[in-house]
């Protein structure tokens, strides 16, 4: 598990949420859908940590 990567998906969450909610305020929807895709990439490098992780666990068990 790398840490920098996870707090790197954090902030690109964070900042995903920060910028749907501007959207959702002002009515932007193009700003509403980036800060969809920004946490749908949050969640893709967290899925990526995920398989990482596990991969690197069968490693050492074997």
């Amino acid at each position: 598990m790398s840490l920098e990567e996870r707090a790197k998906a954090a902030a690109k969450n964070i900042e995903g949420k920060a910028q749907e909610a501007i959207g959702n305020i002002t009515g932007d929807q193009q700003a509403q859908v980036e800060g969809k895709a920004k946490q749908a990439e949050a969640e893709m490098r967290n899925a990526k940590e995920d398989i990482k992780d596990g991969v690197k666990n069968i490693v050492d068990k074997a």
